[in-house]
């Protein structure tokens, strides 16, 4: 039984035109060799499993080939290119700096790089994580990378090019390395699942390249994993259920239910994914990209930006169809601030259920919002009913002193001008105080009991006729 080995090594690129999405550098590269114009030193930097080490490997042994074709690649053929494969070359070397970080090991390298190559034109130094180099080695390293032997070239890898030195990057060729597009990524899959006989689904294959987040190692571990858990037969139901990923349908079905504005089949989701091991946290973040999905879906300019499979998309399409722009940016407004405020909440749940009882009653704040009214307003008018009118108009205007009435339509009788004035108070230790009004004019009364002159209405009757005005309005 042969050993196996995995697909990220199997199918490890060996061209420049095999590597996935990053045609921008390997053109350069290829331009670079065939023109005679290579650096003594290049920098490759970007995220884990994007092709840097691969590219370096590829162009090291491009440019020691001896029959270079009219494509600018490697023969694979000739005495340099068999001893590259074989691991046995003299003339590339690789250093891992992460393990050979201090300044002996540069001081060695410095040595070997004094002796040329015993076969092929050039001597290359592949030195991995680079990053990883002492403060001491980065010095030490510094003459030797600006003026190296006209054999020697240098090539550096790193994924944390903040931590090289400035005096380092200023000597190399920078080639900042891009996240893997979604699509690349799947199409890549797709062949090396028809190499390997493995059958597929495309949605299948679009949730592994999503879920690798731009790196391709991390893509194929997982083509890896799932083919064995599957079977060889890999669908999209087997994918989410060994990568724990939220199915598309629940987002559809909640935002079905949204739209309906029935809130208890949107608790009711929310608790089968609960009741499912998945976290809260983690199902308002799927929610808010869904709800983004559906506003770049409104757009056809936008239409890029959604890396989903063909058959998601069209289920896109007829969602956003659907339901206005104005409910999908207050959703996603609200699913914003619940993501923000879920980890310091202490009841992590209630977070996310008052975020979707919200989002259930966005259409009816729209509705109000297209008649002239806001919901402010209707609270406003449930709530507190207007001032109510005195009965004897004649006593309102023959004694102005009493028609202050508040915002709840409760009169507040106001003190006499002899009564307003601060009066002066023998006894500095002894508060002032106010002579509080018991009594106020009244037509034909004379002074009389304020309450017996302006009665006080039943705010429960209040409350009554607001609700049946309101009704009729609607009407």
């Amino acid at each position: 039984m042969d050993n196996f080995i995995v697909s990220a090594r199997k199918y490890r690129p060996v061209t420049f035109d095999s590597v996935v999405g990053q045609q921008h550098i390997t053109n350069t590269l290829k331009n670079a060799i065939h023109n005679n114009q290579l650096a003594q030193a290049f920098l490759f930097c970007g995220p884990r499993g994007v092709g840097k080490t691969t590219c370096a490997r590829i162009l090291a042994k491009t440019i020691n080939c001896e029959h270079i074709s009219d494509t600018v690649e490697a023969c694979g053929e000739c005495a340099s290119c068999k001893s590259f494969q074989q691991g046995a070359s003299f003339s590339i070397h690789e250093l891992d700096a992460a393990s050979n970080n201090s300044v002996d090991d540069i001081r060695n390298l410095i040595e070997q790089v004094r002796i040329p190559p015993q076969s092929g034109k050039y001597k290359i130094y592949i030195i991995d994580e680079v990053h990883m180099l002492s403060q001491a080695a980065f010095n030490a390293f510094l003459k030797t990378l600006e003026e190296p032997p006209s054999y020697a070239i240098f090539i550096l890898a790193t994924t944390e090019k903040h931590k090289i030195l400035p005096t380092i990057l200023s000597r190399c060729q920078i080639f900042d390395f891009n996240r893997i597009k979604v699509e690349d990524m799947a199409n890549h899959l797709a062949n090396i699942a028809q190499k390997e006989g493995v059958t597929y689904e495309a949605d299948a294959l679009h949730v592994i390249a999503q879920k690798a987040d731009g790196g391709l190692r991390d893509a194929l571990s997982m083509f890896d994993q799932l083919v064995s858990f599957s079977n060889r037969n890999l669908t999209y139901q087997a994918v989410i259920d060994n990568l724990n990923i939220l199915d598309y349908d629940y987002y559809f079905r909640l935002m079905q239910a949204i739209a309906a504005e029935d809130a208890a089949e949107a608790l009711l989701i929310f608790d089968n994914i609960l009741n499912k091991g998945f976290d809260g946290g983690h199902f308002i973040a799927g929610l808010s990209n869904h709800l983004r999905n559906l506003l770049v879906t409104k757009e056809p300019k936008t239409l890029k930006l959604l890396d989903v499979s063909e058959n998601v998309k069209k289920k896109y399409f007829e969602q956003s169809a659907n339901l206005s722009t104005g409910l999908l940016l207050s959703a996603l407004n609200i699913a914003n601030q619940c993501e923000i405020s879920y980890k310091s909440s202490r009841n992590q749940r209630l977070q996310v259920e008052l975020a979707l009882l919200k989002m259930c009653h966005i259409a009816t704040a729209i509705k109000l919002g297209v008649k002239g009214i806001s919901t402010a307003q209707v609270d406003v008018k449930k709530k507190l009913p207007e001032p109510v009118a005195v009965k004897s108009t004649s006593a309102v205007s023959a004694a102005p002193e009493t028609k202050s009435v508040t915002s709840m339509g409760v009169p507040k009788p106001v003190a006499s001008p002899s009564q307003t004035s601060l009066p002066k108070s023998n006894n500095s230790d002894k508060p002032t105080t106010f002579a509080e009004p018991k009594r106020a004019y009244t037509s034909g009364k004379g002074w009389g009991n304020v309450k017996a002159s302006l009665a006080v209405p039943s705010l429960t009757s209040v409350f009554e006729e607001k609700e049946v005005e309101v009704a009729e309005e609607n009407e």
